[in-house]
């Protein structure tokens, strides 16, 4: 039988994630970063998370908050509360830690736990990945991952509201 753990300690503090992730580190445990919104969690979301924790042992997100996502995306947006992204997030299995950045970028979250690999997604070259400069001067590598084709939450948005149900 396996034993269930509440997923929703994965949901944590910045000061607990940062040290969290630096005693992974010491451990020469493998740290895989990314970010992201994640408004709609859909195929090409559950793809691309996947993926990027199969880059190390632990996959860890800084999630967008909601006030970071208007500023980015406009006042209709996010759909979903923070809370709610990100416990449905955590319900994933190879997600193993999240926790929230309220800047523009993560900049600031990638140098406080310097992972040993940032990934986003292939629609980004290397250079315009936020942090990707600081983690490549640290001895760690910036990978991308292929998005899967025609999954993307503003897609899912803007067929709602064209079908007049949002």
């Amino acid at each position: 039988m396996k034993v269930k753990k509440n997923f929703r300690n994965k949901i944590v503090s910045r000061n607990q994630f940062i040290e969290t992730c630096l005693r992974w580190r010491k451990k020469g445990i493998k740290v895989v970063f990314t970010n992201g919104c994640f408004d709609i969690l859909h195929k090409g979301h559950v793809d691309y998370l996947y993926e990027s924790s199969l880059k190390g042992q632990v996959l860890v997100i800084g999630l967008n908050t909601d006030s970071s996502i208007q500023r980015l995306k406009g006042k209709s947006r996010p759909i979903q509360s923070q809370e709610s992204r990100s416990e449905v997030l955590a319900a994933l299995e190879f997600v193993d830690l999240i926790t929230f950045f309220e800047e523009e970028t993560p900049e600031n979250l990638i140098r406080s736990i310097s992972p040993s690999v940032l990934v986003k997604g292939d629609d980004y070259q290397v250079s315009e990945i936020s942090g990707s400069q600081f983690v490549l001067s640290q001895g760690g590598k910036v990978e991308t991952v292929k998005i899967t084709k025609g999954f993307s939450t503003s897609s899912i948005v803007e067929r709602i509201r064209s079908s007049g149900n949002l």
